[in-house]
């Protein structure tokens, strides 16, 4: 005779073993790591400390910076896309730099829509035009004047080939007619380390790292991007009032995570990082760098804007000169 009681008891069992495993998949297991493709102190690795204390209070582990710089950000994308995929080791990076990577390198070691999967936006940062104090212009035509009048006297800094900070600065040597000698740094902290030294002559790179060096009279700004001037910088015009082309925009940050991490993982990271995000505390700290928090509503929202993004990039960069 069937025990209809028994029956009763392990189904339930079974709903509390199914639930079980849920809660365990949305918890971690250990530390994190957020992985920074570039030196200390550029953009990347300045929100990767913002967010790391708070992510460790949100999940109950440790949350731990590394800085895996080189290739213009592909070495750490690809200890990332190499990594265990249990959603414990994260990318923190410019995400322009990873969607250009394919176009611009010869051999990149890994897939960024097979091996990376994207979790939020972080930030949007508008590019301010930095030049070193050995130059006295005193408005960015003066610097455009100088450039006609000396071809390839003006080194450019950028965080490294494929940066968006890189291909901004092609753009504006296309639109311009420029002759403009590139140099590529190991990021863009080392990148604005040698416009302040005098090493080279000008860089644009995102306010977050480059604003406090402008502030502190340590470079002096001509021009920002974005659709309005800095409330920082009231007097350096944009590059719209100047003339130039809207898609001299900045610098988009993110946080991917490697392909076949837990869904429920992902989710959960998606979520936390969002709530972080949207605290005053994370809005003000990266207000006052000039950026903007913009955490995706959904992973699923920044694979949508990564698409769009990497189909623009290749057929730009199939027209101009940006290889390594």
């Amino acid at each position: 005779m069937i025990n209809i009681k028994s029956l009763f008891v392990g189904a339930a069992s079974v709903s509390l073993i199914v639930a079980g495993n849920v809660a365990l998949a949305n918890e971690f297991q250990g530390p994190v790591r957020i992985v920074v493709p570039f030196a200390p102190g550029g953009t990347s690795d300045i929100l990767a400390r913002y967010i790391a204390p708070e992510l460790s209070e949100a999940i109950g582990q440790p949350v731990i910076v590394e800085n895996k710089a080189g290739a213009g950000g592909n070495i750490g994308a690809d200890y990332v896309a190499k990594a265990n995929p249990n959603g414990h080791t994260l990318l923190l990076s410019d995400l322009t730099a990873l969607l250009a990577a394919p176009s611009v390198l010869d051999n990149v070691a890994y897939d960024i829509e097979s091996d990376l999967s994207p979790v939020t936006m972080v930030s949007y940062s508008p590019y301010v035009l930095g030049m070193s104090q050995q130059h006295n212009f005193e408005s960015f035509d003066d610097l455009v004047e100088y450039s006609r009048n000396n071809p390839g006297d003006i080194a450019v800094a950028t965080s490294g080939v494929g940066a968006n900070n890189h291909i901004t600065t092609e753009r504006l040597i296309q639109d311009l007619g420029l002759d403009w000698t590139v140099i590529a740094y190991r990021g863009g902290s080392d990148a604005t380390r040698a416009v302040v030294s005098g090493e080279s002559d000008m860089l644009l790179n995102g306010t977050t790292a480059s604003l406090p060096f402008v502030l502190n009279d340590q470079m002096n700004a001509l021009a920002v991007t974005g659709e309005e001037r800095l409330e920082e910088l009231p007097d350096t015009p944009t590059f719209r009032e100047l003339g130039l082309p809207g898609e001299l925009d900045g610098t988009y940050q993110g946080i991917l995570v490697t392909a076949g991490s837990p869904p429920e993982v992902v989710e959960r990271l998606q979520k936390e990082l969002a709530d972080i995000l949207a605290t005053e505390d994370l809005q003000a700290k990266i207000a006052q760098q000039g950026g903007q928090a913009r955490p995706s509503e959904t992973s699923a929202q920044l694979q949508e804007w990564m698409t769009e993004q990497m189909a623009e990039l290749t057929e730009f960069i199939a027209g101009s000169d940006i290889k390594q």
